[in-house]
């Protein structure tokens, strides 16, 4: 079916290529980290290979509190919905922790941990 005929009455709006291409790098991006997570969590998490990707994006999705120090910027995310999930999560931000990243435009580390797990 027609986009027109899906949508009549309404105007229709197509990207310019130039933006089109920058759409598809950066949902090429987002599905390589994706991947990298997924990648990550799969020794920590036995239903990787049928549910990894649902649960990064689920912790993607989560809420979370961020509290600035003067050297780190702890982000600590909520439990899922069950306890192993939170642990496979908790993997995760150990394994992120050891990179020793710093967030973009600032020296501040950024330290992950889900609530109730030992960071």
């Amino acid at each position: 079916m027609p986009l027109a005929e899906a949508r009549p009455n309404q105007d229709l709006v197509k990207l310019s290529t130039e933006r089109q291409h920058l759409t598809n790098v950066l949902k090429l991006v987002a599905y390589q980290i994706e991947s990298d997570l997924v990648n990550l969590i799969r020794p920590h998490y036995a239903r990787a290979e049928d549910e990894g990707r649902t649960l990064i994006q689920t912790v993607l999705q989560s809420s979370a509190t961020i509290e600035p120090t003067s050297q780190e910027l702890y982000v600590t995310l909520a439990p899922l919905s069950s306890p192993h999930r939170s642990q496979a999560v908790a993997a995760l931000c150990e394994n992120l922790n050891t990179t020793r990243t710093c967030f973009p435009g600032t020296d501040l580390r950024m330290r992950f941990a889900v609530a109730g797990y030992p960071k």
